[in-house]
């Protein structure tokens, strides 16, 4: 894929939300292309309540074809997980809701029911992840609700994992709280790439 195209052997590989998702996968898939893995936000639709999360994907993915983007994401982007982001900053939020409303409603209406809705839950991963080597930063708000038992469950089954709880914040982490977001972030890298990540022995 892009890391043959750009000739890159190994990559520090990083995602939120969706993108934790797929640096998860990637990792599980890859291991020996991962120099280290920094999942954020990941897990939604994981809990015990997968077939209403589907039906609420594809109820989405219906209110997109048929109301259109803007009306959507002024919706969306007030949602349990996402409403801190205007608490703690609302010109921020407001540029997250415009660049949000501007993109495709088909192109999300085909993601929800291409991917989202398929994805295995992160429960479902278990040996996997027990076997999971690659150093890995999983990082949650401690409001995202979808994502904290997720991101308990991932730390205890990675022995290489670390886990990140970001107080007071949703599923916008990044966004919300950009310097100790990127501050963890470049602590986590600096301590894999000086070899000092550690990983438990049980």
């Amino acid at each position: 894929g892009l890391l043959d195209h750009l000739k890159i052997p190994k990559a520090h590989v990083c995602g939120l939300s969706m993108g934790g998702y797929a640096t998860l996968h990637f990792g599980l898939s890859y291991p020996e292309r991962a120099l280290s893995l920094t999942v954020a936000g990941c897990g939604y639709g994981s809990g015990a309540h997968r077939e209403q999360f589907k039906k609420d994907s594809a109820d989405l993915a219906r209110r997109l074809e048929t109301e259109g983007m803007e009306k959507v994401a002024e919706a969306y982007t007030r949602g349990p997980a996402r409403v801190q982001f205007l608490r703690k900053d609302p010109t921020g939020w407001r540029e997250f809701r415009d660049r949000f409303a501007a993109q495709s409603a088909k192109g999300h209406a085909l993601t929800m029911r291409g991917v989202q809705m398929l994805r295995p839950s992160v429960f479902d991963l278990e040996e996997r992840l027990e076997r999971l080597a690659v150093p890995t930063l999983i990082v949650t708000g401690d409001e995202d609700d979808p994502c904290l038992e997720p991101g308990i469950f991932m730390k205890r089954k990675i022995r290489s994992a670390a886990l990140l709880v970001i107080p007071n914040s949703g599923h916008t982490i990044n966004l919300e709280e950009p310097d100790l977001f990127n501050r963890a972030l470049l602590d986590f890298l600096t301590a894999v790439d000086s070899g000092r990540w550690p990983t438990r022995s049980v």
